[in-house]
């Protein structure tokens, strides 16, 4: 197996200080948001072989076994990531996969360029996705039953939202939440500006289920977004505890640090909470409009101490694994590719000691055994 020297991207809603922690290392003053774990072209890790991408590419078969292979092609489906936000990220959703093969195809067929800030879809992959709580983690999941969004909206007493407040109670629950995001995303600009800077006065006044929504609008002043953002669930992780996205499910974490996988694609379809571009129509066409809860995920035991996260998607598997001092050795051997990632502790994986914010890649097939004392996230894929 091999350690990984992993990429941290800057982006400006992470943490200064929470990966650092993590990792035991001094702060550098810039934002660490994400640490990123696979063979991502944007950021591979780095490997004593050469980076993880190129490692893979040189024998996919051998790295990721024929299985795998077979089933996702010569690449690694899954990214890895620990997610560190001090701010809230941008409201979004992904696409299916049928949705994001049209889009990407339509995209090339009308030669728009890849880093284009209009460009909706970078790959022709869908992007269903995991975050795990490492610490508390506040974040937004999937549509209120519009009642439930019409009694939050009118409880801040303004006199702009009462027709969304209307549509929300007189239609039924697809078109009352389809017309009323079209109509937040679409309003003039300057008076949304006007309407969230009320809102936003009245949420924190309120405090309890509004206050998320008075920070929102503290670090988005006048963004579309906060309005949008109150048609969804507020959830809040415990340590342990993770949330699924699935397509179509609107989202956004605001604050905490997490470990996050996601199916290897980068389409992102913005809904506000951002100054990047937002394209309502597309938007329209990939968001599903029913209200869902946000259905927190608990690990489930599997044999030998294993605790699984289970989802519906195959290109990852996440699992932990806790281990108490002085216990036994686990066997992790598969054949399918893995990397492990402490957070706690201090664990051997194979002849490498491992800390929190550490990790290696397995390949398929290879041996894999942890000890130690500590908490050891799994990643892998179902074949």
């Amino acid at each position: 197996m091999d350690r990984l020297d992993n990429t941290v991207r800057p982006y400006a809603w992470g943490s200064r200080t929470a990966i650092p922690r993590l990792l035991g290392t001094e702060p550098t003053g810039e934002p660490q948001a994400e640490m990123w774990m696979g063979a991502h072209p944007g950021a591979p890790s780095r490997t004593p072989r050469g980076t993880l991408a190129e490692v893979i590419d040189a024998d996919p078969e051998r790295e990721l076994g024929k299985e795998a292979v077979a089933k996702f092609g010569p690449r690694l489906p899954f990214l890895l990531k620990i997610l560190a936000a001090d701010a809230p990220l941008s409201l979004q959703v992904h696409p299916d996969l049928a949705q994001a093969r049209e889009g990407y195809a339509d995209e090339e067929r009308r030669g728009v360029p890849l880093d284009a800030p209009e460009r909706n879809y970078k790959d022709a992959n869908h992007k269903p996705e995991l975050i795990c709580a490492l610490t508390e983690f506040d974040g937004l999941c999937g549509f209120r039953p519009p009642e439930r969004a019409a009694d939050l909206l009118a409880a801040l007493g303004v006199d702009s939202l009462k027709p969304y407040v209307d549509l929300l109670h007189a239609r039924p629950e697809d078109a009352a939440l389809r017309e009323v995001l079209t109509a937040i995303l679409t309003a003039d600009r300057e008076e949304t500006a006007r309407t969230v800077a009320e809102a936003a006065a009245a949420c924190a006044r309120l405090g309890g289920d509004h206050a998320p929504y008075a920070q929102l609008a503290h670090h988005y002043p006048g963004d579309p977004g906060v309005l949008a953002a109150m048609l969804l669930n507020h959830v809040r992780l415990q340590p342990g505890e993770a949330l699924f996205l699935g397509a179509g499910v609107p989202h956004a974490y605001l604050s905490g640090l997490g470990v996050e996988i996601m199916a290897n694609s980068d389409n992102v379809l913005r809904c506000g909470l951002t100054p990047k571009h937002v394209d309502v129509p597309e938007l329209l066409r990939v968001v599903r409009f029913e209200a869902s809860e946000p259905g927190v995920l608990r690990p489930e035991a599997a044999p030998d101490g294993e605790e699984v996260y289970e989802t519906p998607t195959d290109e990852f598997r996440l699992s932990r694994h806790v281990l108490p001092e002085g216990g036994t050795a686990h066997d992790l051997t598969r054949d399918t590719p893995q990397i492990l990632l402490c957070t706690a502790g201090a664990v051997r994986a194979g002849e490498h000691e491992l800390g929190p914010g550490r990790s290696v890649f397995v390949p398929a097939g290879e041996k894999a055994e942890i000890s130690g004392a500590g908490t050891v996230f799994r990643a892998t894929v179902v074949v």
